[in-house]
């Protein structure tokens, strides 16, 4: 589907879709332990990708017509599954599943989309072998498609922490149903850190004990998964805020109103001071979870993005409009997404008129250089861009077509819809 966007300007409220990160984490918590109900989870394509996994684990998991997740767990002991599984275009799966396949007394093969297929694998691949399991790469590059074998015992293993947080979330997760739990010792620096807290979060939620220590992560082993009342609810996701919170910031004289914005671990709540900071009238109501937003002048910032990289696309479009330079720095990891997102958002704003300074590590937007027009983009398959691109079009002179926008699915199901809300001009091209 392509989604052609005219320039708008939009008000009223927005409700902040449940959090994917939780979501994924809630979903394997919840297979790691006996029967849970998950509420306002996330289901989308990434999320359900998890889902199966549990199912192929030995759990089960069902949804309600209200949205509310009912999961029969495997009880920390996963069986081997009857089928690969199939991660589709979701990384945190992949990574989360791969710790949990190495729990398996047996042999697991994942795979995924052609985007999933050129990820990196390999260290966590490393540490699987370092504590004792098996866990190869069929095509030796240490990406996808992936044969798991264990069980493993647990130990203690070194890692990298700025290629991928989510390697230290499998090996935790998965730890503390191992008998000698996991002690992860930090080969670098860890980058998207507030990520690990989210895991940490999610797990006390579910009764496990895992703390960070002088050189890492640790978790105990033989624990058990189990949440207070058998319940667990997913926050709302700043990820996802992020383009209605700059869409505001940018095409909302009289307001954008964003419920469901409660306080978190999540570090992507740094989008609100984001905004702030660039000139954009907004007010961040902790205690009821509320966020107004409208739009001023902007003005460009520089900002680090070594703890939230899934705002950079945001943020380089706001920096589009914003008069100045906008620097974004510490995004090297950035390159490992869906896509890599530092040329993607080079290439795509570049194609709309907007001047910009790509290097390895950084991306600078140069608003005051560029006059934003409408064109045809390419969404690259990947949700977090397809929704940026839009953004764009909601000020650019002209209509913005994005390209493959049903990938929007992955993270943010009724992004479009939403957009039509708040009173956006677009025509879906099938």
């Amino acid at each position: 589907m392509n989604v052609t966007i005219t320039p708008s300007s939009l008000q009223g409220t927005a409700q902040a879709p449940p959090s994917k990160s939780y979501t994924h984490r809630a979903i394997l918590a919840a297979g790691y332990a006996g029967q849970t109900t998950v509420r306002d989870a996330l289901w989308s394509a990434d999320t359900q990708a998890t889902a199966r996994a549990v199912d192929l684990f030995g759990g089960a998991v069902s949804r309600a017509d209200d949205g509310t997740l009912e999961i029969e767990g495997f009880d920390g002991q996963p069986d081997v599954p009857a089928d690969v599984i199939n991660c589709d275009n979701s990384g945190t799966t992949m990574r989360l599943v791969t710790a949990a396949a190495a729990l398996a007394d047996g042999t697991t093969v994942l795979t995924g989309d052609e985007s999933l297929r050129s990820r990196p694998q390999g260290p966590l691949l490393e540490a699987v072998a370092d504590l004792g399991g098996e866990a190869k790469s069929t095509r030796g590059n240490g990406q996808a498609p992936l044969v798991v074998t264990g069980p493993i015992a647990g130990g203690e293993v070194a890692i990298p922490g700025d290629v991928s947080s989510q390697y230290i979330t499998a090996l935790l997760m998965a730890g503390a149903a191992t008998d000698d739990g996991i002690d992860v010792v930090l080969e670098t620096e860890l980058k998207s850190a507030p990520y690990v807290d989210i895991t940490l979060e999610v797990l006390e939620a579910f009764g496990v004990d895992a703390h960070q220590t002088a050189d890492g992560f640790s978790v105990e082993g033989g624990q058990s998964y189990d949440p207070v009342g058998g319940e667990y609810a997913v926050p709302g996701d700043f990820s996802s805020i992020s383009y209605p919170l700059a869409a505001g910031a940018i095409a909302s004289e009289d307001g954008i109103r964003i419920e469901g914005a409660n306080p978190s671990a999540q570090g992507d709540t740094a989008i609100v001071d984001i905004v702030d900071r660039m000139g954009a009238d907004v007010d961040w109501d902790r205690e009821a979870g509320t966020i107004d937003v409208s739009s001023a002048s902007l003005s460009g910032i520089e900002v680090s993005v070594e703890d939230t990289p899934d705002l950079l696309p945001t943020i380089a479009t706001l920096g589009a409009v914003a008069d100045g330079d906008t620097h974004i720095t510490n995004a090297e990891h950035v390159r490992y997404k869906e896509t890599d997102r530092v040329s993607a958002m080079a290439e795509e704003l570049g194609t709309m008129g907007v001047a910009t300074t790509e290097e390895h590590d950084s991306l600078t937007i140069h608003g005051s250089e560029s006059t934003l027009e409408g064109a045809t983009v390419s969404g690259r398959a990947d949700h977090r861009i397809i929704m940026a691109l839009a953004l764009a079009g909601l000020v650019a002179d002209g209509e913005t077509t994005v390209e493959g926008a049903d990938h929007v699915d992955v993270s943010f199901p009724g992004f479009f819809d939403l957009l039509e809300e708040l009173g956006c001009s677009l025509e879906r091209q099938s």
